[in-house]
């Protein structure tokens, strides 16, 4: 790939910034899905204030509608799914074409499930399995080291960004910490030490992190 021009590294940035985005809120959102079901039908409310999306839908089925599905709505599955899907194809000469096949499938999988899928959880399931498997086929594909680790840096910032949110344990915010200022520590793009160090020390509390949980979230957001 050689030298990267900085819109080329905005683009493999992002690429995984909404591939991961994708991951995480589709996983999560079956969690709540559960709820929904099972007791509580307004649980989705709870799953919007933790990820700062405004609740403007109307009851739990308006919400399974347009948060899965709707090309309107900037903050779906669909949407995001979309974004990425448009940051691969403009690098689809670095990723290769079976690579950003992947991404295709996905997102063939996403419209599907939206006109004839009736098991949720089943028909969405290879959404997260060809995701896998892009990623897999990154690593073997993509020969650039430059390229690939920002596409993990991105990729680690969003998933550190949505565990803080979506509040899971400690153990797991620190591995995608770590895994984060790895690539971080890669990549020839420009950040912002102070940030970093930021971040860290809240980190490092360990479960006290929680007590700084706003302050971690506007450091991450800021180190770029």
């Amino acid at each position: 790939m050689g030298i990267i021009s900085i819109e080329k590294a905005d683009h493999l940035f992002w690429l995984g910034r909404y591939t991961e985005r994708v991951f995480t809120t589709l996983m999560t959102f079956f969690k709540y899905f559960d709820q929904m079901l099972d007791m509580d039908d307004r649980a989705y409310e709870g799953f919007c204030e933790k990820l700062a999306i405004p609740v403007i839908y109307e009851d739990m089925d308006d919400f399974i509608g347009k948060y899965l599905f709707s090309l309107e709505d900037p903050n779906s599955v669909y949407s995001n799914m979309m974004r990425a899907f448009d940051n691969a194809v403009i690098l689809r000469d670095e990723l290769s074409s079976d690579t950003l096949s992947y991404i295709q499938m996905s997102l063939d999988c996403m419209e599907h499930a939206k006109s004839h899928g009736n098991a949720l959880a089943y028909d969405l399931q290879p959404v997260k399995d060809y995701l896998f498997a892009f990623w897999g086929c990154l690593d073997d594909n993509v020969e650039d080291e430059e390229g690939r680790n920002i596409i993990k840096c991105g990729k680690y910032l969003e998933r550190l960004d949505l565990y803080m949110r979506l509040g899971f344990p400690y153990p797991y915010i620190e591995k995608e910490f770590n895994k984060f200022i790895n690539r971080l520590h890669k990549i020839r793009i420009g950040y912002n030490l102070a940030e970093v160090s930021r971040l860290t020390e809240v980190v490092s509390l360990g479960e006290g992190w929680k007590a700084r949980q706003q302050e971690a979230l506007n450091a991450l957001w800021n180190i770029f």
